[in-house]
Formats: C-alpha cells, sequence, structure tokens
C-alpha cells in the first residue's frame, strides 16, 4: 500500500511574531503584502518594520513599476533578510474580502520565493492570519511521491511574521483549513491502482487515528447485502476490486444532539461500466470519488480543529468496471428503500450509490441536516464550469448557511432548480418505480438532483412534517483545476473542503 502521510499536509510553526530585525525565528525570507494606488506602495506589515528599511522597501517598489494586484517583486538584502517578496493587493477600496487577499497572496509569495531557494519563509498575517494560513499550505500541494526524480519535494517551512489580534490562533486555524483541503487533493490525485475502495478506507482511518472524539468503522459487501444495497451492490458487481462502506463519527457536541450528516460519492475508478467511457481523458476518473475525498477532508479538518458539534459522514467506495458478471442496461435492481430502479445506463452510476448511502443515513442517523457531494453529471460542468458547484436543496436556510461559507472560504456555490417536474421521464420506466437516466444531458443535473430526493427518508414519500433539510451539491465542474493561479494547483482540486468545514464551523458556533 502506498501510505501518504498526513503530516505532509498540516505543517504548522507555533511561533511568536518579532519585528522583522530580531528575526528569532531564523527566517531566510519573507512574503509582505502592500496596497498600491497613484504610484505608492503601503505595506500592510508596516508597523513591524523599521521607517528606514520601510523607506527603502517603498522606494524599490515605486521605481519597479509595481501596481495592480497580483504583482510580485522580490528584494534581495533587506534589513538582514536574504530576500522579500512583496505581493501587490491593489487598491485598500477595492479590497473587499481581505480572507481571500491574503490567501492569495501569501501563495503567490510562496511561488516567486520556493524556486529561489527560500527554505524558512515568514508570512504577514497583518491582513488577515486565517486566510495566510490557508494559503500558505494549499499553494504547496504537490504529488510527486511516485517520481524517481523528486524535484522540489520539501515544503518551505512556514511561520507568521507581523502581529494581528489572535493571529497565531487564526493562523493555525486557517493551515488546518488548507490541510484539509490537501487531503482530498492526495486522495483524488492518487493513481486508481493506488486508491482502491480497500486503500481509501485505510487511508482515512489512517490520516484520522489519534484524533479525539471520531470513531470510523468500515464495512464490506456482506454487509452491504444484508442491508439489501442492491443499487450500490450493482455498481461494483464488474470489479474485481472489493467494496467498502464507510462510516466515521464524530462525536464533538453534546451527546444526544443530533448529528449533521454528510455523503460522498466514492467512485474510485469510474469505466462507465458496460456503458463504456470513451478512451480520451478516462484517466481523470481516478477522481470520482472527489466527493467522498472532500468528506474525509472536511472530516480530518473538524477533527483536528475539534468543533462542538456531532457529524456522521458515509462514504459508499467502489469501482465501475465492464465485466462478463457487470450490470447490463435495461437490468432492474431494489434499492434500500424498495423502490426498483431500472438501469437504463449504466454510467449513471454515482446516484445509485449514492441512493443507498443516502436512504441509509437518513433513516438510521435521523440527521439535523443532510448534505451529500459528487462528481455526478458533465450537465454540471456544461452548465457551471469549474467557478461554482451547483447546490440542489430543498431548504432556504441550508441555502443561506452554504452560500455564506462558499463565499468565506472563496469556494463558491450556486444554487439550482430543485423540482419534481424533472424526475417525469425517470418514473415513465415500464417494469420499475424508476429509471436511473431521464433525458440524460438535457437538465441531466437537475433531474439527476430529483432522483436523489426520492431516497432521503422523510422526502421520499413526503409525509414527514419537518422533513430533513437536505442539499446535493454536484462537484463535477470543480472535480479539477485546468491551471496553476495561486493557490489553486492544477489537477484535482480537492473543492470544496473548506466550505464544508466553514458550514459545520457555523453551525458548531450557534
Amino acid at each position: 500500500m502506498l501510505r501518504l502521510s498526513s503530516a505532509n499536509f498540516s505543517k504548522q510553526t507555533t511561533v511568536i511574531a518579532k519585528r522583522l530585525f530580531s528575526n528569532v525565528q531564523r527566517y531566510d525570507s519573507l512574503v509582505l503584502g502592500a496596497y498600491t494606488e497613484n504610484g505608492t506602495a503601503t505595506l500592510t506589515a508596516s508597523r513591524d518594520i523599521s521607517k528606514k528599511v520601510h523607506n527603502h522597501i517603498e522606494e524599490q517598489l515605486r521605481v519597479s513599476n509595481f501596481k495592480k494586484a497580483g504583482d510580485v517583486r522580490t528584494l534581495y538584502n533587506i534589513g538582514g533578510m536574504k530576500q522579500v517578496a512583496i505581493v501587490s493587493l491593489g487598491k485598500k477600496s477595492d479590497v473587499v474580502d481581505t480572507q481571500e487577499a491574503a490567501r492569495r497572496a501569501t501563495a503567490l509569495g510562496l511561488h516567486t520565493l520556493k524556486p529561489q531557494g527560500a527554505k524558512h519563509v515568514g508570512v504577514d498575517i497583518s491582513l488577515n492570519a486565517h486566510g495566510a494560513g490557508e494559503g500558505s499550505v494549499l499553494s504547496q500541494f504537490s504529488f510527486n511521491k511516485l517520481k524517481s526524480n523528486k524535484k522540489d519535494e520539501e515544503d518551505i517551512q512556514v511561520g507568521p511574521f507581523s502581529e494581528a489580534e489572535n493571529g497565531e490562533a487564526e493562523w493555525a486555524n486557517g493551515q488546518i483549513y488548507g490541510a484539509s483541503q490537501n487531503v482530498a487533493r492526495m486522495l483524488m490525485t492518487s493513481p486508481g491502482n493506488l486508491m482502491t475502495p480497500k486503500l481509501f478506507a485505510e487511508e482515512v482511518a489512517y490520516l484520522l487515528a489519534g484524533l479525539e472524539n471520531v470513531e470510523v468503522v468500515v464495512r464490506d459487501e456482506e454487509w452491504a447485502a444484508r442491508n439489501n444495497m442492491n443499487a450500490f451492490l450493482s455498481v461494483a458487481k464488474g470489479s474485481t476490486e472489493p467494496l467498502r462502506f464507510m462510516e466515521i463519527h464524530y462525536n464533538g457536541g453534546k451527546k444526544g444532539d443530533k448529528p449533521h450528516g454528510l455523503v460522498g460519492k466514492g467512485v474510485t475508478f469510474d469505466a462507465g461500466g458496460i456503458s463504456l467511457k470513451p478512451s480520451n481523458n478516462m484517466a481523470l476518473m481516478k477522481g470520482d470519488m472527489g466527493g467522498a475525498a472532500t468528506v474525509a477532508g472536511a472530516l480530518y479538518g473538524i477533527c483536528k480543529l475539534q468543533l462542538p458539534i456531532n457529524v456522521v459522514a458515509v462514504t459508499p467506495l467502489c469501482e465501475n468496471m465492464p465485466a462478463g458478471n457487470a450490470t447490463k442496461p435495461g437490468d432492474v435492481v431494489k434499492a434500500m428503500n424498495g423502490k426498483s430502479i431500472e438501469v437504463i445506463d449504466t454510467d449513471a452510476e454515482g446516484r445509485m450509490i449514492l441512493a443507498d448511502a443516502l436512504y441509509y443515513l437518513s433513516s438510521k442517523h435521523t440527521p439535523a441536516s443532510l448534505i451529500d457531494l459528487a462528481t455526478l453529471t458533465g450537465a454540471m460542468d456544461v452548465a457551471l464550469g469549474e467557478v461554482y458547484a451547483g447546490v440542489f436543496t430543498n431548504s432556504d436556510k441550508l441555502w443561506s448557511q452554504l452560500e455564506k461559507a462558499g463565499k468565506t472560504a472563496a469556494d463558491p456555490f450556486w444554487r439550482m432548480p430543485l423540482d419534481d417536474g424533472y424526475l417525469k421521464e425517470m418514473k415513465e420506466s415500464a417494469v420499475a418505480d424508476l429509471n436511473n437516466l431521464g433525458k440524460g444531458r438535457s437538465g441531466g443535473a437537475c433531474s439527476a438532483a430529483a432522483f436523489l430526493k426520492e431516497f432521503v427518508y422523510g422526502l421520499d414519500n413526503k409525509e414527514e412534517k419537518e422533513p430533513i433539510p437536505w442539499a446535493h451539491i454536484d462537484i463535477a465542474g470543480v472535480m479539477d483545476s485546468q491551471g496553476t493561479d495561486g493557490y489553486n494547483i492544477k489537477g484535482m482540486s480537492g473543492r470544496p473542503t473548506r466550505s464544508l468545514i466553514e458550514y459545520i464551523r457555523s453551525l458548531s458556533s450557534n
């Protein structure tokens, strides 16, 4: 088994910020932010730098045409520092979100310093310590453990520089948020042969081992069969890799308080089954367990932060492969809640495994809220691209909470319609209660959400007086990043892990 330690994703330096020239932390480099307006640069950490050095830096910036947000200038042998990367924040009046500005500026500064040999870098946290902490970790993600030439393998050691209210605590929290997304990135980036359902469950159990108030239970095919999870089982049939159903309980809240539920789609490789996908870009389907990865990453962060709340998460894990014993188009299976499903397309497998997982969690644990995440439909990628993840929900309050969390984390959501009209074609099967496709790509993300609603306990029969607040988040469009830009690294994105943590954190503070 390839062991990928969580230590690589949470390098937190607990140091006390001092004035630049004392440098008790022995930083060899700094990342500083600066507002720029009318040809003048103003350092955000100016009170932590002597007037002489401050004036020298600003003079250098003035003659270097340092203007627009994102500009980076590197100065050498300044105030005893080998190198100082200054990142423009643009006009002060234009910086509305200081957390995102600090997140991005930190990342850009570290990207500049790393190729130049920086090893121990102080980061300006005066603008927003949490954002700076996130950027310091997110920007350094890489996956080169399988390469024989492990160039630039070691991360820069980073610590906070400058003063800020609750600076060290918020810096540490920000680093946990960043490390959590990097956990999801690591899981999604790992090759399918090294991140099978069994290995995924083992890896997550290893990552959470030793953290307080958490329990991980991993179940097998026999258990799934006893619980009549035939929709889940139908997807896994064609693979020689055994399925796993992972359940994680975090008990940080009061005993007896209802937990908040998370469900993540965990197809560790999706070939499409008998409805085989085109070979072009099929390798990306190792990331089809992005829902499970982001749920696992969020649980890692929630546990590290020790939030005072109860959470239960489940991830159905399997491969979707073609084989002689694989589910065939036209086959009918009966899901855990008793509804029969005609499988029109075996490549619409995500909704099949989520159907059983959603019913299991919603009926067995009666959660206070329920969110599922899945790289579910190409239609969502067409609709929203890689900027927003789409949210389908029966609750205005839950939507408001998710929207706020997404904005805070700069990993935003867009609300999509949840309407039974999209279910009409799925109810026209001649042999089953539902079929699993509807009209395909035409409104495909919407019909998939309507299908899933049929398997949330209380929503499936519409008899509950107070139905579970439920949201389905389709993350197909944000699954991977096409290029590196600041803290967004090319490859599997790990989104929206930080938004999930922020959502749970907001609930725990109420």
